[in-house]
């Protein structure tokens, strides 16, 4: 029989680790001083809108997907504040006779969980450098020591009160749940309760299951369950006991696999089609070429006609890797450029000048096409420009 209680630990374990890993392998992390979203390993420039959407729009249907099938378990199961309020609570009552030396623990995971949660939005080699600093002028300096107020006061004071007061998804919960969701469930139409109440002790919440299972405050986590299986198996009473877990109030025996279940795993699956399709074409390396036309030509003394133009390079890759420009349709012109190289994880912007013989042709602005090739990728991008040159009397 599943012990509920030793399950959600090790889960809380799981959870706690990937919210450390998250952040420092660039899993998930929005880097605002740098305007990029790292996503399982892609780092996706702002203006990559395709991606984003489809990343964002996948992780909200992943979210709704599961509140409609398993309901509250997310809070029970997977959320950081169950998971470190519960901490909090057990390490106050190991040490609840040192109550200084509680809370001078509790001021240093607050630290360091205020410097995790900035991780994910400034880079953690900066944010290390600005914490050492004792950096309390710039916005993430700022950021870190009121998230660190916050987490002290949350996990000494405020805990799981939170997930009733303040926390939106309970109240989520109960607008997307309905009668084919997982819940957890009191029956006893044999009136076979012994009314010793363990269940109600033993739970985080402090609410009796009994009452209803649809109380804002119950969060599914199974603990009930286990205390009620412990005293019906002391008493040598059948199992399992009188507390578990159900498709809806009717009891299923299965997952239900309705309408409604079905057309949101379909959207989930086209979302998530959508995001391997859009990432499976994205380029390693990022080229970006725009004419500048703060001045539309110059002449040299060498009586060539001059353009200017400006790239921007971006090697997404944790491989180095060069960039390698050419010209076509532009009879006569030459560029003298030598490739670009890219550090992994960088980003070079820069200018150059494509030139041409001075009338060698009579139009004003002359289609021709730049050419990329990237090294060791060997991806081929082409870039419509035109050429600007002062036209010859006939």
């Amino acid at each position: 029989m599943v012990n509920w209680h030793r399950l959600r630990k090790r889960i809380h374990l799981i959870c706690f680790l990937i919210f450390l890993a998250l952040p420092f392998f660039n899993v998930i992390r929005f880097d605002i001083p740098r305007q990029r979203f790292y996503f399982f390993g892609y780092e996706l420039w702002i203006n990559e809108f395709g991606i984003i959407f489809f990343a964002m729009m996948f992780l909200m249907f992943l979210i709704v997907v599961a509140s409609v099938v398993l309901g509250r378990v997310y809070c029970g199961y997977l959320c950081p504040q169950m998971i470190l309020s519960e901490a909090a609570i057990a390490l106050e009552h190991r040490l609840r006779r040192h109550k200084p030396l509680f809370y001078a623990v509790l001021a240093a995971a607050s630290v360091f969980l205020a410097f995790v949660f900035i991780a994910y939005f400034v880079e953690p080699r900066d944010l290390a450098r600005r914490l050492l600093a004792i950096d309390l002028r710039t916005a993430a300096g700022i950021s870190g020591a009121v998230v660190t107020l916050l987490t002290f006061l949350d996990f000494s004071v405020l805990r799981l009160r939170f997930c009733t007061t303040a926390c939106p998804y309970g109240y989520l919960q109960g607008m997307l749940s309905d009668g084919n969701t997982l819940l957890v469930q009191y029956r006893d139409e044999g009136h076979t309760c012994i009314e010793c109440k363990k269940c109600v002790r033993d739970c985080p919440m402090g609410i009796d299951i009994r009452s209803s299972p649809f109380q804002i405050e119950c969060v599914h986590c199974g603990e009930c369950i286990d205390s009620c299986n412990t005293i019906l198996g002391r008493l040598k009473r059948p199992l399992p006991g009188l507390i578990h877990y159900s498709w809806g109030v009717e009891d299923k025996p299965r997952f239900p696999f309705d309408a409604k279940r079905v057309v949101l795993l379909l959207v989930l699956a086209l979302y998530a089609t959508g995001l391997f399709a859009t990432l499976s074409t994205r380029h390693a390396v990022l080229v970006r070429i725009s004419p500048d036309r703060s001045t539309l030509y110059r002449a040299g003394a060498d009586g060539r006609i001059y353009n200017k133009f400006r790239y921007t390079l971006a090697n997404r890759s944790h491989k180095p890797a060069a960039v390698v420009f050419s010209l076509d349709h532009l009879p006569g012109a030459s560029l003298a450029m030598d490739p670009v190289s890219l550090k992994p994880g960088r980003s070079v912007e820069g200018e150059f000048e494509i030139s041409s013989p001075a009338g060698s042709r009579g139009d004003l602005v002359t289609h021709f096409e730049i050419r990329t090739s990237t090294i060791p990728e060997q991806v081929a991008d082409t870039f419509p420009m035109t050429f600007i040159s002062p036209t010859e009397a006939k």
